[in-house]
C-alpha cells in the first residue's frame, strides 16, 4: 500500500569533539587539534511514488557525526552526509509549526534540510602569553534537528477521477504498464496508482463519493491527490443510473476540498462504453452536454475509442 503521510525525525551530525593533547618533546605546548564538522543531511526528489514507504518502521534519520581532533593539530575528518530520496509532489512541513518548509516539485531537485554541527576546539586554540597549556578543548555542536510531516501530492499530467468502479484503475492498466487491482466492487483502488504512457504521467485517483471532503469514504487523504494532477480526466460510467447527478457529487466534493480544483482542464470520459447500445450511448453523451463539451465516450475492448483518448493524451 502506498504510503502517502509520514513523521519523521531529521539529524546533521554532531560535531566532533576538540582534544587535549601535548607535543612529546619537553615543553613542546599543546597541539590538540578541532574536531570534524558533522555531516549534513539532504533530500532529494525522485520519480519513486512509493518511497515514503521507508519510514514505515524507521523514523529518525542523522547523517554521520564529525570525528575527534588529533595530536599534531589536525582536525578530525568531518562526518559524513546523509541524502534522502522522497517522492516527487512530497510537501515537507514543521510539525511544530504546522508551517511546509520545503516543496520537492522537480525530479533530482535536491535541498540542504538540516545542517551539521561545527566541530569543537582542541587546546591548541586556547594557548595565550598567559595560559601557554591549556587543558581544556570544547565537544562539538549538535547537528540541526527537524521534526517533520512529509505529505506525499502525486505530480501528473492527467489525474483519473470519479465514483467508485467507474473504470478508472482498467484504463489505467490499459493505456500504461501500471498493474492496479480491478475488481466489480467499490473501493478496489486503496491508494493512487501511477502509470506513464508516451512520457505523460497519468495516476488514477481512488474513487470518491459524497462527504469525501469531509473525510467519508476515503476521503479527503486521497483529494490531495488531485491538487498537483495537469488536467483532470472525470471518468463517469455508461452504466450510470443518472449521470448528471455522478458528475455533480465528484465536482462538488473537488470544490469543497479546493476552489482551485474546479479552475483545472477538465475532459470527461463516458467509460464502459461497450456495455450500452449505441442509441443509449447517444443519449448519455447529450446528457453531459449539459454540463461539458469535451465529452469522449472509451472502452478498454474498443480500440478506436483508445486511440482517441490516446490521441488526447498525447496533445
Amino acid at each position: 500500500m502506498l504510503i502517502d503521510r509520514a513523521e519523521v525525525v531529521f539529524k546533521g551530525g554532531h560535531g566532533g569533539k576538540g582534544i587535549v593533547s601535548f607535543g612529546k618533546m619537553a615543553r613542546s605546548g599543546p597541539d590538540g587539534g578541532n574536531g570534524g564538522r558533522g555531516g549534513d543531511l539532504y533530500v532529494k526528489a525522485s520519480s519513486d511514488i512509493t518511497l515514503l514507504n521507508q519510514f514505515s518502521r524507521k523514523t529518525l534519520f542523522y547523517a554521520g557525526n564529525g570525528f575527534p581532533g588529533k595530536k599534531g593539530k589536525r582536525t578530525g575528518p568531518d562526518g559524513k552526509d546523509l541524502e534522502i530520496l522522497l517522492p516527487v509532489g512530497t510537501s515537507i512541513i514543521d510539525k511544530e509549526t504546522g508551517e511546509t518548509i520545503l516543496d520537492l516539485n522537480i525530479i533530482g531537485e535536491r535541498k540542504l534540510l538540516c545542517t551539521g554541527g561545527k566541530g569543537g576546539l582542541g587546546n591548541w586554540e586556547f594557548r595565550s602569553p598567559v595560559r601557554q597549556a591549556p587543558e581544556i578543548s570544547q565537544p562539538g555542536l549538535q547537528g540541526e534537528e527537524k521534526k517533520l510531516i512529509l505529505s506525499l501530492k502525486l505530480i501528473a499530467d492527467f489525474g483519473l477521477v470519479g465514483l467508485p468502479n467507474a473504470g478508472k484503475s482498467s484504463l489505467l492498466n490499459e493505456l500504461t504498464s501500471a498493474k492496479a487491482k480491478v475488481a466489480g466492487y467499490p473501493f478496489t483502488t486503496l491508494s493512487p496508482n501511477l502509470g506513464v504512457y508516451e512520457g505523460k504521467f497519468l495516476a488514477d485517483i481512488p474513487g470518491l463519493i459524497e462527504g469525501a471532503s469531509a473525510g467519508k469514504g476515503l476521503g479527503i487523504r486521497f483529494l490531495k491527490h488531485i491538487e498537483k494532477v495537469g488536467v483532470i480526466i472525470h471518468c463517469i460510467s455508461s452504466e450510470s443510473c443518472d449521470l448528471i447527478k455522478d458528475y455533480k457529487t465528484v465536482r462538488s466534493e473537488m470544490g469543497k476540498y479546493s476552489l482551485e480544483l474546479s479552475k483545472k482542464t477538465e475532459v470527461i470520459l463516458l467509460t464502459k462504453s461497450d456495455l450500452v447500445d449505441k442509441e443509449t450511448l447517444k443519449k448519455d453523451i447529450n446528457i453531459l452536454k449539459a454540463v461539458s463539451e469535451n465529452i469522449l465516450p472509451v472502452s478498454i475492448y474498443d480500440w478506436e475509442s483508445l486511440e482517441k483518448l490516446k490521441e488526447l493524451i498525447r496533445g
